[in-house]
């Protein structure tokens, strides 16, 4: 039997791996060039992908902690 309990629990994980991944691919002062070997030098503000990856790891945080509030929520009424 599907609830939803179980679809946030489903969710929930799904939103942890993402921002695990996000965290993963950012790399301090380096850039995106950085994880796939290249190098950068120079601090320099964040562009294009970069800019995404920062949103996206914000977002992905931010989510993952309304569900985990709603979650607990849910199971204590």
């Amino acid at each position: 039997m599907i609830n939803l309990t179980n679809i946030l629990l489903v969710i929930q994980i799904a939103v942890a791996i993402g921002l695990v991944v996000f965290v993963l691919l950012q790399q301090k002062g380096s850039g995106v060039g950085g994880v796939f070997g290249g190098e950068s030098v120079v601090y320099r503000s964040r562009r294009g992908v970069e800019r995404i990856l920062h949103y996206a790891t914000i977002a992905c945080a931010i989510l993952l902690c309304l569900i985990s509030l709603y979650a607990v929520l849910l199971k204590t009424n």
